[in-house]
Formats: structure tokens, sequence, C-alpha cells
């Protein structure tokens, strides 16, 4: 017991390091600041503006911005979606196969697109390498792009800055941080034998001297941004619980430092942008505090295991739950793992999510109900911010001031906006569940009737909502209801927040900075980090909380009762 939680700890204190580093580094590149790469990757960029006719480089306006966004996103769209539909007719295609339905073409699209890498297909039998490089590949590298310069501009319009150029901050989130470190990534996944090849499937005689066909390909560099990016997108059906996606202990550890180290340092960007870093480092201890205490739940429910097993086998000892999961990894990197890819957005996995116990089920739904801990590529940071802003203005309301947040007026405009960025994502999540559950037999595609089944659909929906990606994989999902009913929640999840953070940093960028006084209300102190965290498990749990009682909370309960 104590090995795999001292592996736990030993992780989590490798992401505090790093992210103190990473932090730093991030701001520097988008404040402009020399950095040690300086002198490789200008006259790379310099090259891209070129080729691409940017020639205007100057600050954008909120919906400047959003159209930039928008548009680049709709082009990038279209471009894979031709080249998914076409694959049979493209080269680097050699298990020949045939274009995938359209409706999974469309589906897998736009779940890319957005960062979610939602997948309703087995990639080895489905995708060739061409549509896995030049289009699931390339999305890897651009959807996370785009979520990493909106949170930049998101925090440079809350700090009173101009929000930036979208083309200019989406090239530089790739050539100076994704592709380096996916580079760097790529190569220590291939010394650990991940393989990277354009070579066709390998047949292999059996024991049994019978044919099995090996499945291999470009996996390394796909497996390394695929982490990185918050992507979560695997080559192989079975994501990185494949050995050669994750061949071992080692491999784990990398692919979860990469899940996690640029959501949890872009916390320290923003205090750095804020001026003011004992407020970013309060943020990330509370968010750590959050991500520690839900990978304890779910550590210590599948170190208990499930009850009517353990007293099957005499109950003298707990015995761990190691139904799906790689017994590599076990108990406690598989619940590590989960909590960390809930909370990223990433929605890799390294085990089965359906075969989590309760408490499991519990934690990566309520990750993915929050979005902060540590939230997306980018957006699942700023709806932390989201978050800040509500809590200045409940506490401005309580003591009878005009709220103000790093110096400016929380205005109505302000709390419209931060509202839309929070209702979206129940009416993404709750309308397709009800509606999918009214229709059980012929909709939903439930394999475990009851409580877990009502699990399985609300997961789905969330997990495209809140563009994580991860499922529980007993759902029939590879359907035309769940292809197109999923694309809703997705489009919904990804862009109206988008549109309303941009729109909200626009105006909150524009606002004159108001003196501070003795009675200002400061937000770098313990007092009101902890009332922040207290609005976020509120909000979040008064808004799923029905359906948390119906799923995970009712299911422990007729398990503990030996149903």
């Amino acid at each position: 017991m104590w090995q795999g939680f001292f592996q736990i700890v030993i992780t989590l204190l490798i992401v505090v390091a790093i992210s103190k580093i990473l932090g730093n580094y991030i701001a520097r590149v988008f404040k402009g600041e020399t950095t040690f790469f300086d002198s490789i990757i200008i006259p790379i960029e310099k090259a891209i503006y070129a080729l691409a006719g940017l020639r205007n480089q100057e600050n954008q306006t909120g919906r400047q911005y959003v159209r930039a966004v928008l548009y680049t996103n709709l082009v990038m769209g279209i471009l894979v979606y031709l080249i998914l539909i076409l694959q049979q007719f493209l080269p680097l295609n050699p298990s020949r196969l045939s274009t995938p339905r359209w409706d999974l073409a469309l589906h897998t699209t736009i779940s890319f697109l957005t960062n979610t890498d939602q997948q309703h297909y087995a990639g080895e039998t489905t995708f060739s390498y061409a549509s896995q490089m030049l289009a699931l590949g390339y999305l890897m590298f651009t959807s996370a792009a785009t979520g990493l310069a909106v949170s930049i501009a998101f925090i440079r319009g809350l700090t009173g800055r101009p929000l930036g150029n979208f083309y200019v901050d989406l090239i530089q989130s790739i050539t100076r941080i994704l592709l380096p470190l996916s580079i760097l990534g790529a190569i220590l996944l291939i010394i650990l034998g991940v393989p990277e090849t354009l070579a066709e499937p390998q047949a292999a005689t059996t024991l049994e001297n019978g044919i099995q066909i090996i499945a291999r390909g470009p996996v390394a560099h796909i497996e390394s941004i695929k982490q990185l990016g918050e992507n979560g997108g695997g080559f192989f059906a079975i994501n990185s619980a494949h050995p050669f996606e994750n061949p071992n202990s080692f491999s784990n550890l990398l692919e979860i430092i990469a899940m996690v180290c640029i959501p949890a340092s872009l916390i320290i960007t923003y205090g750095i942008f804020a001026n003011n870093k004992k407020q970013g480092w309060l943020l990330f201890w509370m968010v750590f505090i959050i991500y520690a205490v839900l990978i304890s739940i779910t550590a210590i429910g599948e170190y208990q295991g499930n009850p009517l097993v353990n007293n099957l086998l005499g109950g003298q000892q707990p015995i761990p739950n190691l139904e799906g999961k790689e017994v590599r990894f076990g108990w406690a990197q598989t619940a590590l793992w989960a909590i960390t890819t809930t909370g990223t957005m990433s929605g890799a996995v390294n085990g089965m999510h359906d075969s989590l116990m309760p408490p499991g089920g519990f934690s990566t739904l309520f990750n993915m109900f929050l979005q902060i801990v540590w939230g997306g590529q980018g957006t699942g940071t700023a709806y932390l911010f989201i978050y800040l802003i509500l809590t200045v203005f409940l506490t401005g309301l309580m003591v009878g001031r005009t709220p103000e947040f790093l110096g400016r007026k929380v205005e109505k405009k302000e709390i419209v906006l931060a509202s839309v960025v929070l209702l979206i994502h129940p009416i993404a999540v709750l309308i397709p569940s009800a509606i999918t559950l009214a229709f059980p037999n012929t909709l939903a595609g439930i394999s475990n009737p009851g409580f877990h089944g009502i699990s399985q659909v609300v997961y789905e929906y969330t997990s495209a909502a809140a563009n994580n990606g991860s499922g529980f994989e007993g759902l029939g999902d590879a359907t035309l209801w769940w292809n197109v009913s999923t694309c809703f929640s997705l489009l919904l999840g990804r862009y109206i927040p988008i549109i309303a953070m941009l729109l909200l940093a626009d105006s909150m960028a524009h606002k004159q900075p108001v003196p501070e006084t003795t009675g200002t209300l400061r937000t770098d102190t313990l007092l009101f980090t902890a009332v922040t965290a207290g609005i976020i498990l509120i909000l979040g749990a008064l808004t799923f909380f029905p359906v948390l009682a119906l799923g995970p909370i009712a299911e422990a309960f007729q398990i503990a009762k030996g149903g």
C-alpha cells in the first residue's frame, strides 16, 4: 500500500518543481522577453510569418481575436475532414483502410479540433498513418496552441494589457512551447521502447501456429504531443494502456508529467503577469490541495477494492481492484492517472475508467464538472480566473462595495459573461444526457443498467462538454446518435466559453485602474483563496449533485449493501 502512495507523492513533488520553471518560461515568451532559444526560433517564426502572409502583427480587440480563432478553426476543421474522408485515396495507408462513415469523420474532426480527442473508433484499424499524422496529429498541435493562446490573451486582459494577436500567439505557442517539448518527449519515449515507424503492421506466428497482426506506426511523436497538448486521443484503441504507447513505469511517469506541466505552470504565469506572484502561488496550492484530495479518494477506493469480491475471498484484508488495469501500473498509478487526465482535460487513459470503483467514478466526474484541477490546455486555467471574478463579486456584495479585481471594477457586463462561461457547461451536459436517458433501449447504448448506466451516459457528455475525451468505455458509443449528439456538446463546451472569456478580458483591459485604498479587497490572502475554493466546490456541487447522487454515490451505497 505505502509503496503506491509513495509513487504518487514523488510524482506530485516533480509537478511542483517543474511548474515554477515552466511557468516563468511561458511568461517570458508571451511578455516578449528574451529566452534561451531565441536565436534558433526567431528566424523560423519570421519564415512562418512570411509564408502565411502575416504582415500585420498588431494587437487585436476582443472581437477581432474571437473572429481570428473561429475563422482559423473553421478552415482547419474543413481541411482535416477532407483528409479523413479521402484517406483511402491518400498515401501512407499500408493497411489499405477504407474511408470512415461521414458521421464518424465529422465527430472525430470536431473532437480533435476542440482539443477533446473523444474517440468512437479503434485508431489502429480505422485511420491510416496519413490521417493520424497529417490530420489528427496536426490538430493536436493547433488545438492545444489555440487554447494556450486564448488563456494568455485572457490573462493579458485581466491584468490590463492588450489581448495581443491570435496568429502570433498561436505560432509562438507551437514554436516556443509545444514543439520543443514534444520533440524532447518523443525522443525519450523512443528510448523507452515506443515505436516510431512507417512500416506496415507486423504479421507474427503464434505458439499455436496461428497468425497475429501486430499494429505499429509513428506512435512516439503522436504520443508526446497527445500528452503535452492535453489531447488524449490514442494511436491505439486502448490508448496509454497499450504497451506501444506506454511500455513501463518510467514512460508512465513521463506522460503524467507531460499532461499536467503546462496547465499547472500557467497559474504561475498568471502571477507573473499580475505582478503578484504570491497570489499565483496561493491559487496553485489551492488547486494542488483539491487535486491531492481527489487522488486520495480514488486511490483509497481502488486499494480497498470491491467489498463484494473481498467477501467472497474471505474478507480478511482488502484486495485492490485490478479490473480494467494494467498490472505493470497497478492501482496507485491508475488512480493518479485517472485524476490527472480528467483534471487536465487530457482524456488519455492507462486503465479503463468504466472499471473504477464508485469513489473513482465520483472523482473523475467531479473533476470534469469543475474544470479547474488543473484545467484544460489554457482554457481550463481561464475557468479558474472566472471563479476568481465571481468570488470578488460575491464578497464585494457582502461588504457593500463595488467589486474590484486587480484594480479594475467588476460590473454587470463582466458578471454576465462570467455566468455564461459557467452555465454553458451544465447545458451541454444535462440536456443531451436527459434526452438520451429518456430512450435507454434505442439511444443510450448502456452496457451496465442501473446507477452505473446513468454514469456512463453522463460521463460521455461531460467528457465532450469539458473537452476531455475520456469515457466509460462499456458504453456503445459508435453510433450515429452518439457521434452527432456529442458534437453539440463538443462545440458548445469549447467555443461559447472562449468567446465569452475573450470579450470579458477585452472589457477588463479597457477599464481605468482604480487606486488601491484601505477598503480594497486583497485577493492575495489565504482567506480570499479559501473563500474562492469554497465557492468553486459549492457551485460545482449544487449544479451537478443530483447527477452524482444518481450515479456514483448511489452505486457506492448499492455495493455497500451487497447489491
